[in-house]
């Protein structure tokens, strides 16, 4: 996400609690609060399937293809 958005629900929040927002700036509020919070889930998403785990007996288990349903990783 751009850092002007961000720097938007930042402005659109600052705004709400000092004079209120119209429904169109609560609806822009919405959409791009929903676009940051898809951000940070497929950011995390992404980290999580990165993970890998040495055993004890040295073998290496990739978590990502074990348990996030993912042969690889997705920018």
């Amino acid at each position: 996400m751009e850092q002007s958005n961000i720097d938007r629900i930042n402005e659109l929040y600052h705004k709400s609690q000092s004079v209120g927002l119209t429904e169109e700036e609560k609806m822009e509020q919405d959409a791009l609060r929903k676009a940051y919070i898809a951000v940070i889930r497929q950011n995390m998403r992404a980290n999580l399937n990165s993970i890998s785990v040495q055993e004890a007996d040295g073998s290496i288990t990739d978590l990502g293809k074990k348990h996030g349903g993912v042969s690889h990783v997705q920018s």
